[in-house]
């Protein structure tokens, strides 16, 4: 089935924020925020925003009626400044306008007077003056301590890893009007409509029961509107509640980009331990996570990294420490991956250093340390339907990759200022979110006396497809054309305490929801056709919109036997509510079995670097990928392709910069690059991994969105690969690994 989205999307038919018809008298929203990175703030004059025709009103957070405060995990974050800022593009107050031209003219006209404070954009400065946002985490199984002695090679070394823009199409936004009775409307792009509207609850001073949060869909988020989005719909929010007229906010791109956090940049040290036949004994890491001026999600995606630090791999003796720093930077959020990938990193560059110090390839020390069945998870999790050799090993095969390797070092010895790396990228990522009471979602079906069918789902459709997926479940069961099928908007007076559309579980949860719903009325309409046939339930089942009964074709249609419930009012409607089973873990003993499943795959990535230039290109990328049974193999394989693109920008050119004053540097697209046409790989392969599917993944296929983008962290090792072809002495370990940094690398040498 193809997604049910493309057309709309090509013909710029698809409804987003910014699409929606505004309603009569609406007015216009625009933050004012701060230019400084950390300061009190003395004095804040709106008079001149006020004088000026058009405005209605500036909003600060004396205003607030109920709680200046919307931090999601720990409640640490105003949603308006008081008397403090704490990072450049906090919000301190709102113009609101007849038209958004009037209000950025008005902002323009307020006058804050700051008394600055010290400023910290590095994690590890913040690490040493105590400026943590929650207390040191370790996770930890066996004692490394104990077992350095016993190693043969053991290697240290640091790592540096960047953050990255999420550059969604549609910027933050919120719609937001008055109902009767005190009640709102709003329209936000997020993907936790509950999330919102509990916050704008706190805010306002309300029950959560008289905020209706409507979403069709998002363009594009990759993590940046799962808790970022509060925010922007709670300030419309709060806005229309002030002037009692509908009041629209969305973003600019550029005070997006200067407003709101990014991915994590992680600082990290390692240290791991050899035996003699290169199986690794003791990794001992240690993480600075630059969570930025907040907690937002830094809590949870501190622990993804913790959950993640082996990768692919069995160490029998593991301790992970993690560090969230307090700095000065807009809150980090979370990003496709939420924490895994700089975890991952961190581990492939310690093996990439052993490798270099011993004169081998990396590949040798990945294969020799691969999870097998039954191998425990340094978390305590045992590994079960482990695919991750059976990847390698059909990489190996189908990618002819000894052949390659042997091809690349021929190349590389015939010629002098063009080199050729290949690097090799193991996946192990697990499904399910890592704070265990968000695995639960619920879903709510109509069929109507036609034969129609709606379909209501906490999921949030953002480009991956989601809403065909949940179509092709529901057609499934019925057995009936997916052209009968309508998803309509998520809303949480429809579909309530939804969970956030995150950790690749969006399809798996509300999948099973909406199984759940399905088979309760498809269990109603078999009682109904098998009493009009005269037999039992068991034998009777539907598709291509008939009733089958004992496996033969009868003469009763779906919409025969709908009218025909009906009229016997039998019910029609269902709501259906699902629970991931199995999973839990003890966050004090940092132990349990968190995870559903995990999904596994290889990527074999080649390069080739232009040691004149310190330009590079990527020659080719090719996969093997664990879908498990895919229920849909064009949106799954176009999720693959697009996230590991997205993975290799994040460590070659999406190059993220502050400078010590807090201020963002890379403001714009042509100080921001991400990859294009000309820069992503001339060849992109993605063959599926023959394996069974899970039972816990929706019809047996594995959950795509986030675990991709590993893979794109290898094009960062094979370009280190070619950069040491050229010059052996390059041995760091930063990314993103941008044409300024290669160029340097080919011709620094060991001091």
């Amino acid at each position: 089935m193809k997604n049910i989205d493309s057309k709309g999307h090509v013909t710029g038919k698809s409804v987003y924020l910014d699409d929606i018809p505004v309603r009569q008298n609406t007015l216009h929203a625009v933050v004012f925020d701060a230019t400084v990175a950390h300061a009190k703030i003395k004095s804040l004059d709106v008079s001149g925003a006020e004088e000026l025709p058009g405005v209605v009103r500036i909003i600060t957070y004396k205003d607030i009626p109920g709680e200046n405060q919307i931090g999601g995990i720990i409640p640490d974050e105003t949603l308006l400044a008081e008397d403090e800022v704490f990072f450049q593009g906090e919000p301190i107050a709102v113009v609101v306008a007849e038209n958004e031209a009037i209000a950025r003219e008005a902002r323009r006209k307020i006058k804050v007077n700051y008394e600055e404070l010290e400023v910290i954009t590095n994690p590890r400065e913040a690490a040493a003056k105590g400026q943590l946002l929650l207390p040191p985490r370790t996770f930890a199984m066996g004692n490394p301590e104990k077992h350095w002695d016993n190693c043969r090679y053991v290697f240290e070394g640091s790592t540096e890893i960047g953050g990255q823009e999420h550059l969604y199409i549609e910027t933050q936004g919120a719609y937001c009007f008055p109902l009767e009775n005190g009640n709102m409307m709003v329209y936000s792009s997020t993907q936790s409509p509950t999330a919102v509207q509990r916050a704008i609850a706190k805010v306002l001073g309300k029950s959560m029961h008289n905020i209706q949060v409507d979403v069709t869909r998002l363009g594009g988020a990759f993590g940046g509107k799962e808790d970022q989005a509060t925010v922007w719909a709670c300030l419309t929010a709060l806005a229309s509640y002030h002037v009692h007229k509908p009041v629209k906010l969305v973003l600019s791109r550029h005070d997006d980009l200067r407003m709101t956090g990014k991915r994590h940049p992680y600082s990290s040290d390692f240290k791991i331990g050899l035996s003699e036949d290169l199986k690794i004994l003791a990794y001992d890491v240690t993480y600075y996570q630059n969570g930025g001026a907040v907690n937002d999600l830094s809590p949870a995606i501190s622990d993804r990294t913790l959950f993640h630090t082996t990768n692919s791999y069995f160490i029998p003796n593991v301790k992970a420490h993690i560090f969230s720093c307090k700095t000065n930077l807009p809150p980090n959020t979370a990003f496709r991956g939420f924490g895994g990938p700089q975890g991952m990193f961190t581990i492939e560059s310690a093996i990439a250093k052993a490798a270099s110090e011993l004169g081998i390839l990396p590949s040798v020390i990945q294969k020799k340390n691969l999870l097998k069945e039954n191998d425990l998870f340094y978390y305590g999790q045992k590994a079960k339907q482990v695919n991750i050799t059976k990847s390698w090993n059909t990489a190996y095969r189908e990618f002819n990759i000894s052949q390659k390797q042997k091809e690349i070092e021929t190349f590389n010895k015939e010629h002098k200022l063009v080199k050729k790396g290949m690097a090799l990228m193991p996946i192990t990522f697990g499904i399910s979110f890592t704070a265990t009471f968000l695995n639960q979602a619920s879903a709510l079906v109509h069929v109507y006396t036609d034969g129609s069918v709606g379909v209501s789902t906490g999921a949030i459709e953002m480009g991956q497809g989601v809403n065909t997926k949940m179509i092709q479940v529901a057609a499934k069961i019925f057995g009936i054309d997916t052209t009968r099928i309508k998803m309509e908007s998520t809303n949480t007076t429809r579909v309530s305490n939804t969970t956030p559309t995150a950790a690749s579980a969006g399809a798996d949860l509300n999948g099973q929801a909406l199984l759940v719903a399905c088979k309760a009325i498809l269990q109603r309409l078999k009682k109904v056709a098998a009493d009009q046939i005269g037999t039992n339930t068991r034998e009777i089942e539907f598709k291509d919109e008939r009733v089958f009964s004992a496996g033969k074709a009868t003469n009763i249609s779906w919409d025969d036997l709908v009218a025909k419930a009906y009229m016997q009012r039998i019910k029609l409607s269902e709501t259906g509510y699902y629970s991931t089973p199995e999973i839990y873990f003890d966050n004090e003993k940092g132990q349990g079995h968190p995870f559903a499943y995990h999904v596994y795959g290889t990527a074999v990535i080649t390069t080739k670097v232009d040691c004149l230039r310190g330009t590079y290109e990527m020659e080719d990328v090719q996969i093997i990928h664990d879908f498990g049974k895919s229920m849909n193999p064009i949106i799954d394989t176009g999720q693959v392709e697009g996230a590991v693109v997205q993975g290799i920008g994040y460590v070659t050119m999406e190059e993220l910069a502050y400078d010590k004053s807090g201020r963002l540097l890379s403001n714009s697209l042509s100080t921001y690059k991400v990859p294009d046409i000309y820069s992503i790989p001339k060849v992109l392969v993605v063959k599926p991994l023959k394996a069974a599917g899970h039972k816990l993944a929706i019809l047996k296929s594995k959950a795509v969105g986030e675990p991709p983008l590993m893979y794109g962290l290898g094009a960062y090792f094979a370009i280190r690969n070619a950069v040491r072809a050229f010059n052996p002495d390059f041995d760091a370990f930063d990314a993103p690994i941008t044409p300024e940094k290669v160029l340097m690398g080919l011709y620094r040498k060991k001091k």
